[in-house]
């Protein structure tokens, strides 16, 4: 370091000196960690030598008490820890260790939303009661925005914290490391809307990531073996609230209402596609990212074994393909958005703008003006209903006509388990007459005697007519 200046061995792995690069004459120290490739460096806060020297023992002695007794040497915040330990994993995906998308996830979660959590809290500072608190923290907070009357906003304030708080950083970690970090995440002020549901996988997978930035920073020795955080709380599930048929078919009335009230050529246009949508959605259980990955190509009418007209779809989410069937209605949905759509060429988006470019929120802000004006925006559970709930109404309604919870499966491209996990309170409702038999107040209905015998009579006396009149043929 060319910046040091009057250094002094005080003993092996302990430097006394003085910095060259700044204008008091103030002493440090740097200790070498015992086992490790590591320093700690302290200022002294005296010009004293003798003082110095003095100090420069005592940190000493403190920095070996604290690893003899698992206690953190190096204090720093969360924030700092969660970007070093970044860095690796950059420098693993260079090397092809890990994939090139990997990193970028990592880095989306830790800019994301754990920097919001938990960046500014020494890192040596969380415990179990921070630990467990990130699902309810994250549900609260949805995506990042500041609740204000029931919404959600980024306020200029914070985003231009963040802003400072990440080229600091990224100075930090360039002086200290040699590692270039990429270009940080522009945070805008946005409009505001309705918290957005979060998801138990989402929050099982950023939990994952939290416990293994801890996990680095033990390996470290910035924290204690105990900070190990390796079991996730449990979660309270939050299930997204299917449509049952009557408020699907109110949906359906309102929708053209909407449609009808549209005041431009270009809102007729968007909601249009967007009623259509919600029928395509609510009839196949296609996910999201299949519909906006559907192209014209993908469509093919058929016909089933017994001659009826059925349309075929390939769709392709979740990194896997499949092939679903629909009933013949969902052609004729498709057919309305082609016959306004300015992409109807075979490798075009079925869903795009008014312009045809590919429609990149599925219309989502239409979407929720519908349910507003359906009334239909939260479920019972008091969760803001999404694109996502048309899947879940299409497998709810499927599950109460009887259809087999493996061909189901099949359609769906999803797993029995997840049937019957997610939908079981379905058949619950559907075999009510089971369940409650035998319960006080729950008989099964008994048979009129009196109307069975006459039943029985008017049969004998017709199967005796129809045989006289077969006589006299």
């Amino acid at each position: 370091m060319s910046f040091v200046t009057e250094k002094e061995e005080l003993k092996p792995g302990l430097i006394l000196f003085r910095r060259g690069d700044v204008e008091h004459r103030m002493w440090y120290c740097r200790m070498k960690m015992p086992k490790a490739d590591r320093y700690k460096t302290v200022s002294l806060k005296t010009s004293d030598k003798e003082a110095a020297r003095e100090r420069a023992f005592d940190q000493d002695a403190d920095v070996r008490f604290r690893i003899k007794h698992d206690v953190p040497v190096f204090n720093r915040p969360f924030r700092d820890v969660a970007h070093e330990y970044l860095l690796t994993q950059e420098a693993r995906a260079k090397r092809g260790e890990i994939s090139a998308a990997r990193p970028k996830k990592l880095r989306a979660v830790i800019e994301g939303t754990l920097d919001r959590y938990a960046g500014s809290m020494q890192v040596h500072l969380i415990g179990d009661e921070r630990w467990g608190g990130y699902p309810a923290w994250r549900r609260e907070n949805g995506a990042g925005r500041h609740r204000r009357n029931g919404v959600r906003e980024v306020t200029a304030d914070a985003a231009q914290t963040f802003a400072d708080h990440e080229a600091e950083r990224r100075t930090k970690v360039q002086q200290t490391l040699g590692i270039r970090v990429l270009k940080p995440i522009e945070v805008k002020p946005s409009e505001e809307r309705t918290v957005p549901f979060i998801s138990d996988s989402t929050i099982r997978f950023e939990m994952s990531i939290f416990g293994a930035i801890m996990n680095y920073a033990v390996k470290k020795r910035y924290v204690p073996a105990s900070q190990r955080f390796d079991e996730r709380p449990k979660l309270k599930t939050m299930r997204r609230d299917e449509f049952t048929l009557e408020e699907y078919r109110k949906l359906h009335t309102v929708g053209r209402k909407w449609i009808a009230e549209a005041d431009k050529p270009s809102s007729v246009w968007y909601r249009t596609v967007t009623y259509n949508l919600i029928l395509i959605a609510c009839n196949t259980g296609m996910r999201p990212a299949e519909m906006k990955n559907l192209r014209w190509r993908d469509i093919m009418p058929a016909k089933d074994r017994e001659g009826r007209e059925i349309v075929v779809l390939f769709v392709q989410g979740k990194g896997k393909s499949r092939k679903l069937v629909a009933p013949k209605s969902v052609g004729e949905y498709l057919e309305r958005i082609r016959a306004i759509s300015k992409a109807t060429e075979q490798d075009d988006r079925v869903f795009t703008n008014i312009t045809g470019k590919p429609a990149k929120t599925l219309y989502s802000s239409l979407i929720a003006d519908l349910l507003n004006e359906a009334n239909l925006r939260e479920g019972t559970q008091g969760v803001p209903r999404s694109t996502y709930c048309f899947r879940h109404t299409y497998a709810t309604l499927r599950l109460q006509e009887g259809v087999d919870v493996y061909f189901l499966a099949e359609q769906m491209g999803t797993s029995v388990h997840m049937i019957e996990s997610h939908y079981g309170h379905v058949n619950t409702i559907k075999h009510a007459d089971r369940v409650l038999q035998g319960m006080a107040g729950w008989e099964l209905p008994q048979p009129d005697v009196t109307r069975a015998k006459a039943s029985k009579a008017a049969e004998t006396h017709d199967k005796g007519k129809r045989g006289q009149r077969h006589k006299l043929r």
